[in-house]
């Protein structure tokens, strides 16, 4: 514990508890081990996954060709029921393919240090999630009954079955660890 007080002029002493207190004066001298620890993080998060490229060449595909079609759809035909039910597939397609890149930087973002990337498929679930809350909240929008509640209980109950979807996936893997 004493060696994360290693500075020029650190004077070390123990509280009653038992917790060291540092008491610091000048900037702090990094020891060789973490300095070498965090080069080898700052290397290793520079490596991107293949399984990440492939699903952002994907994203980019899904991207163009969604808003694409969604421009052409819209600027071209008169909205009939085929016509309407073209708009919200495409709409989906373009909406996921737009929010792959972010869901992906916010995962490489906040996932911890010590843990792996969550795979591409995660990722585009995820921005499944994303498609289908705009689909939904479009197909809502039709009759007007889009309100700001219903819209938060919709994104949240995707962010909840989300979530125990990532809680499940983490408890295989750490059994397949042990």
């Amino acid at each position: 514990r004493a060696s994360l007080c290693r500075r020029k002029s650190a004077s070390i002493s123990t509280s009653t508890s038992g917790a060291i207190i540092c008491g610091m004066s000048e900037e702090i001298e990094p020891q060789p081990q973490e300095e070498a620890e965090i080069q080898s993080r700052i290397a290793s998060s520079d490596k991107m996954p293949p399984d990440h490229v492939g699903v952002l060449i994907a994203a980019f595909i899904m991207m163009v060709g969604g808003w694409f079609g969604l421009y052409q759809l819209v600027t071209t035909t008169l909205p009939h029921v085929g016509q309407r039910w073209l708009f919200f597939l495409l709409v989906q397609i373009a909406v996921t393919g737009t929010a792959i890149p972010f869901v992906r930087y916010l995962n490489v973002r906040f996932t911890p240090v010590g843990n792996e990337l969550p795979p591409g498929g995660v990722i585009v679930r995820q921005s499944l999630w994303v498609g289908l809350f705009v689909v939904a909240a479009a197909w809502l929008q039709i009759p007007r009954v889009l309100t700001l509640p219903i819209a938060f209980f919709l994104a949240l109950s995707f962010i909840v079955i989300e979530f125990f979807l990532r809680f499940r996936e983490r408890a295989d893997e750490s059994q397949i660890d042990e």
